[in-house]
């Protein structure tokens, strides 16, 4: 994965090529939901490989480029900050064992917009870190919580199993959350490439460790699964969110975590015509509050971070591709 980059202070207008490279990045991470949904394979499975393959393509480019910075996180300078990219990586196992399967459970449109809340559950650990939230992300929080309500009580009443997977969304876009918050802290001292290495490595480990555990099926799936597991590998985990590191040099990074909101709309179309889904009529109007809620949290941080942020700070790991 390259490296990401602060965007430029600059703005210059919209180019073809970037235009084309956000189009292709909000595409790519819409298919994270339809593609989970149709493979036939437990979800664990495909939490574990798209992970082990992502960790295996980037592992060669980090043993030979990256010793240095390795050898600094584990025995060196950079132990403290090692330490935060394992914690990051087993929170990045806890956010897929639950994303993953409810985007079986309930539909893909509810499970996405419902994991989309992690800026949401972001607010709440800077709350918990002593750090004061403004009016605006109240709102915001506020809006996309009832939101959050009405679209699962709308699964509630219709479905068990469907509120069981919106409840797992919610506790992927909660452990997302968490793994960002560890991130932030590791990305301090490593680069992109060493740290998505590790963190895929250490989530891989541990999602093959539950699998073991649990039984759980990991090999003997038909061609289309596993094409299926290369498509989240390609698109969500690697090609979207560079695509969106990409365009960060011509748009903020405001504009780049609100985009990747589409991916709610674009999952629902996807699931629609791939799936044949359709989200309940009675869900329609929290999920639009869910995401008008989002919305309002992310770009009212960063009106507040322009105010009182001094010089930028080293990138930040991107949102978790779902």
């Amino acid at each position: 994965m390259p490296k990401a980059h602060p965007p430029s202070p600059h703005r210059v207008s919209l180019d073809p090529l970037t235009t084309g490279a956000l189009a292709l990045a909000v595409a790519a991470v819409s298919s994270s939901g339809p593609l989970i949904a149709y493979a036939a394979a437990p979800a664990l499975a495909i939490a574990f490989w798209r992970n082990a393959v992502a960790a295996g393509g980037l592992a060669p480019v980090t043993l030979l480029r990256r010793r240095a910075e390795l050898r600094a996180l584990f025995t060196g300078a950079h132990r403290r900050q090692g330490r935060y990219c394992v914690l990051a990586g087993l929170a990045l196992a806890a956010h897929f064992a639950t994303w993953t399967p409810s985007a079986k459970l309930t539909s893909v449109a509810t499970a996405t917009a419902l994991v989309a809340t992690q800026p949401v559950w972001q607010g709440f650990i800077a709350l918990w870190q002593g750090k004061r939230l403004r009016p605006v992300t109240w709102v915001g929080i506020g809006v996309a919580v009832v939101g959050a309500v009405v679209a699962t009580g709308a699964d509630f009443a219709v479905s068990g199993q469907a509120f069981t997977g919106d409840l797992l969304a919610l506790a992927g876009a909660v452990t997302a959350a968490i793994y960002t918050a560890f991130g932030e802290r590791a990305r301090t001292a490593v680069s992109t490439t060493t740290y998505t290495t590790i963190c895929y490595g250490v989530c891989a480990a541990v999602l093959l460790v539950g699998c073991l555990i649990g039984g759980v099926r990991l090999v003997g799936f038909d061609d289309a699964t596993w094409l299926a597991i290369l498509g989240l590998v390609v698109g969500a985990q690697l090609l979207g969110h560079s695509m969106f590191n990409y365009a960060l040099h011509r748009v903020s990074a405001t504009t780049v975590s609100v985009l990747i909101l589409l991916e709610v709309p674009g999952a629902a179309v996807l699931g629609w015509l791939w799936l044949g889904q359709t989200p309940r009529p009675a869900a329609l109007p929290g999920l639009a509050l869910l995401l008008v809620g989002v919305a309002i949290v992310v770009i009212g941080g960063a009106r507040i971070g322009r105010r009182t942020v001094p010089p930028p700070l080293p990138p930040q790991p991107e949102r978790v591709a779902a």
